[in-house]
């Protein structure tokens, strides 16, 4: 890179890069396709990979890449998972943050990437990061083939086809985690595969076989980000599940898991209750509903409404909390006693016959303020209108 291109990208990365796109370059010097690629990474990198946006000379690669890769706080995660060892190998390098965070514990570092470009970057983004590693330009059928055992296997396999539309079956990524799963428990003591948040993750631990020791399903500010699945080399008659959703967390076996009992409540259930819990993105991803219920001393508004409640306040419920200040039923009487001066509200239905925006209409209630309402169906199939105050909330203002 050239100092003027160089100059130009530290001058304008907090611009708009369309402007800046729009506006063209004066300076035929400066390479202008490439600072735009840059600007436009490092703003991304800002809030997804924090580290990375305040390391210099970090090089950016496509849109794409960017969009792919995994934020800092789930590629700290993973590396929780990795232990220590001699070899970690990356079968799908791409923009190398995973690598990056999971393979420092281990001697020896290898990253395969079939895109010659990304090798690029990355050999030159890993000595910046001060990152010792060795990079392999092949794919990651080829490298496993001549593969020296390792301690750790990653991969995260491209969810695209060949249109460059989405996928999300193991079979339908590349590469196919599935043809190369005998080869892998040869060579590898442990693998880690990253797959979509899609997925159904029952489904894909038959899948994967009984070696599937381990699925966590990872979540950042309550939004489903990755399925993790670690492999081991031998037959595990069970297979624990992680659900986490930044500092809440969750664990189970997942024969239990897998149980078919279902969640029965009574009719009336929630009428005397003094609060109401919204289960994280995690928890809703895992289907672990009777275990939560079980577990924290909560119960079901209904079997289908993946909304629960209780007498006493249960502090540590992996997900929202809320103190419920009024359970009204859904004709004009109760909804005038119960929603007077109401003008604003953040509304959600579970399990309810109508959408948010039929129901916001209904009730002439605008989005936003810090009441929250939850409509839903109990088991006698009652519909009721929860009106709640944040649990947080409630405590900042008494104190």
């Amino acid at each position: 890179m050239d100092e003027k291109t160089r100059f130009f990208i530290l001058q304008h990365r907090d611009d708009d890069v369309r402007q800046l796109a729009l506006r063209g370059g004066k300076d035929t010097a400066i390479d202008m396709p490439f600072a735009l690629d840059q600007i436009r990474g490092w703003q991304v990198a800002r809030s997804k990979v924090p580290s990375w946006a305040a390391t210099d000379g970090i090089i950016y690669p496509s849109h794409l890449s960017l969009e792919q890769c995994s934020s800092e706080v789930t590629a700290q995660y993973k590396a929780t998972l990795v232990g220590e060892g001699d070899r970690f190998v990356d079968l799908t390098g791409g923009m190398g943050v995973d690598f990056s965070f999971m393979s420092r514990p281990f001697r020896e570092r290898v990253y395969v990437e079939r895109n010659n470009e990304l090798c690029a970057i990355a050999e030159q983004n890993f000595k910046q990061l001060g990152l010792d590693a060795t990079i392999v330009n092949t794919t990651a059928e080829e490298y496993l083939q001549q593969m020296e055992p390792a301690d750790v296997v990653f991969l995260d396999p491209a969810r695209r086809d060949s249109h460059g539309g989405r996928t999300y079956g193991i079979a339908d990524c590349t590469p196919n985690v599935l043809q190369l799963l005998p080869t892998l428990k040869k060579k590898a003591r442990k693998v880690i595969l990253k797959l979509s948040p899609m997925l159904d993750w029952h489904k894909a631990v038959e899948e994967l076989g009984d070696t599937a020791s381990e699925v966590h399903v990872v979540s950042t500010g309550n939004e489903c980000k990755e399925l993790l699945f670690v492999l081991g080399s031998e037959a595990v008659e069970d297979v624990k599940v992680f659900c986490i959703n930044d500092e809440q967390r969750f664990e189970f076996s997942g024969r239990s898991g897998l149980s078919s009992h279902s969640i029965v409540s009574s009719p009336s259930c929630g009428t005397s209750s003094c609060f109401l819990y919204e289960p994280n993105a995690s928890i809703m991803k895992a289907g672990c509903f009777e275990l939560v219920a079980q577990h924290y001393g909560v119960v079901a508004l209904a079997p289908n409404s993946h909304l629960f409640v209780s007498e006493e306040f249960v502090e540590d419920f992996p997900g929202r909390s809320f103190a419920i200040a009024a359970i009204s039923q859904m004709n004009k009487q109760s909804l005038k006693q119960h929603l007077q001066g109401i003008k604003q509200a953040n509304i959600a239905v579970r399990n309810y016959p109508e959408s948010v925006a039929t129901l916001r209409k209904r009730l002439k209630i605008s989005d936003g303020g810090d009441t929250y309402i939850f409509a839903t169906t109990l088991s006698n199939g009652e519909r009721r209108l929860f009106i709640c105050k944040k649990v947080n909330l409630i405590m900042r203002n008494l104190c």
